[in-house]
């Protein structure tokens, strides 16, 4: 729809390039219609470099030519606190590398109007647009609050770096941010909660997620511990204590701007965390009860210095309201504890609050902090990115008819969507395993029903058979379900105020009500938790219409729901899913209106009997 759009007198690419998670996202006068990460193309996690594929991507799908291109916003300004920076260099004299590194990276930031016209084929003369570099944070506070359904609202932005900045926070009201506060490198919460994740010995780039996974199996008995490592001043900003660091010396050998490996860091704490906690695990290392404990306390303690700064926050401005960003607002076990921990009473999280979403903040920064235009309304759905044609799922079917031979697979088309659904949710109820592949792709780290892999959530071997056998991951890790809104209040704990878009973007863990963890072991984790979605009633596609099926069939209004790929970025195309579902054990899969099933598929096989819960719940909460 969006390539008929009329009378454009506003378009604005916003950009996060030369850093992790680079991506592209576009404004067409002042609305999103297009947001997408490099990484769905180049299929390498977290990737930085140029968003080449994504700024192309997003043009396309908005349906404009490259002149019509008015501004050009990236979440990154060399310029910002100069003055910190030069005392920064004076006082603490930093590595040779270090400064070089973050020189070389000021460069690479400085023909970007030269990157996007290579991007899109044309000369540089064709792209008349006026490039604004926008502040780290600021840009994250912008994704936040100016995507939120809030007037009036405390924004807070919490990340390991950015613009020599790793917090900030404002009050936003109407179309404006007012700057409130900041914590400045180099102390930084994200980096607090990096050096933990390398000392539990998780080396790649963004693997927090796995010490807040283990977190719930362990006990926090070394909070006392690392209390030492981040403290709490007076007015309740945080401070780290450098010794254990090495960031604010070496960079920690940062490696992100390379476009075709994965984003490296180096070791950013020192022997002195051992020396405080023991060994560090070494990554070959199976888990012990040290390392829950750990992973536990870090938890613990990272949550404690996050309230003490919200509750700071609140009481300087008490707004009921708040809006989070920032790669730190990926904790989803921090988010869902933040209503009944401080006084703040709705959360908006965006669904990519991390450095993705900075595209997506400097272009809402230019619109409303440069131009000074209204508000539009919020965004509260996820699916910005590319939609495939119908022709390239039958291409990629006809590209691998042999393999799905080989698997004794059938290729079935549906001319009635109450048939499809149908036989889909009996794949569900089998114990089968389903890849479902619709529409647009989602813009951030969660799939939340269009690039999905789906499963019962009844069933008390799901968790098992799911990272065994088609996630290949850690046993520890949880699984999500996604959970039909107006149900939601019967199985989770949302706290004292609701909305009907609660959880949109599976930001938040709450508790399980304690009468339904029995009859949802797949989705509930060791500590009685879940990382929910709920999906609004006004979510009218295919997915939402499952979730009523499959409620209606079961009593349970919920899926459990892992994003779509197995050790890889998100799967972005027909040929990727299909290719996906190949080489994993999964049973069936939707691909737009084609469901490939495999012999397994409506078999009830021992083993997935074997694993069903032993009470099945009678239906009681069929739309």
């Amino acid at each position: 729809m969006f390539k008929m759009l009329q009378h454009r007198h506003d378009v604005i690419l916003g950009i996060n390039a030369n850093h992790p998670d680079a991506a592209a996202a576009i404004l067409v006068d002042g609305e999103l219609v297009a947001a997408v990460e490099e990484e769905r193309f180049r299929r390498i996690k977290h990737v930085g470099g140029f968003p080449t594929e994504a700024v192309r991507a997003c043009v396309q799908e908005a349906g404009i030519e490259p002149a019509e291109i008015g501004w050009i916003a990236q979440n990154r300004d060399a310029r910002a606190h100069l003055w910190e920076k030069a005392a920064y260099v004076l006082q603490r004299r930093p590595s040779f590398g270090f400064l070089r590194d973050r020189l070389a990276n000021a460069r690479r930031n400085q023909n970007l109007p030269d990157l996007v016209a290579a991007a899109l084929d044309v000369p540089r003369s064709a792209i008349g647009a006026r490039f604004v570099p926008v502040e780290h944070h600021r840009a994250h506070l912008a994704s936040a609050f100016f995507a939120s359904p809030f007037d009036s609202a405390v924004v807070v932005s919490v990340d390991g770096f950015g613009d020599f900045s790793s917090t900030s926070w404002a009050s936003g009201a109407g179309s404006k941010l007012e700057l409130r506060g900041r914590v400045s490198f180099p102390h930084s919460l994200g980096l607090f909660y990096l050096a933990l994740t390398q000392y539990l010995g998780f080396h790649a780039y963004g693997d927090e997620y796995k010490v807040m996974g283990l977190a719930a199996h362990g006990r926090p008995r070394y909070a006392n511990q690392l209390a030492k490592v981040v403290k709490i001043g007076a007015d309740r900003r945080f401070t780290l204590d450098l010794s254990f660091f090495r960031h604010h010396r070496t960079g920690g050998s940062l490696d992100w701007a390379d476009s075709d490996q994965a984003p490296r860091t180096g070791l950013v704490y020192t022997s002195a965390l051992e020396q405080l906690l023991g060994p560090a695990r070494r990554q070959d290392e199976p888990l012990e009860e040290r390392h829950r404990d750990i992973a536990a306390s870090v938890q613990a303690v990272y949550e404690d210095t996050l309230m003490r700064l919200l509750i700071e926050c609140h009481r300087s401005d008490p707004n009921p309201n708040l809006c989070l960003a920032g790669g730190a607002a990926m904790n989803s076990l921090a988010n869902g504890r933040i209503t009944t921990r401080t006084k703040f009473e709705q959360l908006y999280v965006p669904s990519a609050p991390g450095d993705a979403g900075g595209a997506l903040g400097a272009a809402l920064w230019v619109h409303h902090g440069v131009r000074a235009q209204p508000r539009n309304g919020p965004i509260l759905r996820a699916d910005w990115g590319p939609s495939p044609v119908q022709k390239a799922v039958h291409a990629a079917l006809d590209a691998r008819s042999e393999d799905l031979a080989v698997e004794d697979a059938r290729v079935r088309t549906f001319q009635e969507e109450k048939d499809l659904l149908s036989t889909v949710v009996d794949v569900l109820v089998r114990g089968g395993v389903v890849g479902w592949f619709q529409g647009r792709a989602e813009f951030g780290p969660r799939a939340l029903g269009n690039r999905s892999i789906l499963a019962d959530p009844r069933r008390r071997d799901m968790r098992d058979r799911l990272n065994s056998r088609i996630k290949l991951r850690e046993s520890f890790r949880p699984f999500a379900p996604s959970v039909l809104a107006e149900h939601a209040a019967e199985w989770f704990d949302l706290g004292r105020r609701r909305s009907e878009h609660d959880v949109p973007f599976m930001e938040r863990v709450v508790r399980v009500q304690p009468n339904r963890r029995d009859e949802i072991p797949a989705v509930t984790h060791a500590d009685g938790t879940s990382r929910i979605q709920t999906v609004p009633a006004g979510r009218r596609d295919l997915f939402r219409r499952l979730l009523e099926v499959f409620a209606a069939r079961t009593g349970v209004p919920m899926l459990l729901n892992t994003s779509f790929n197995e050790n890889e970025p998100i799967v972005l195309e027909p040929s990727e899913a299909l290719d996906c579902f190949l080489r994993t054990r999964m049973d069936a899969l939707v691909l737009g209106d084609k469901l490939i099933l495999r012999p397994t598929a409506l078999q009830a096989d021992p083993d997935r009997a074997e694993g069903a819960t032993a009470a099945q719940p009678r239906p009681r909460t069929a739309s």
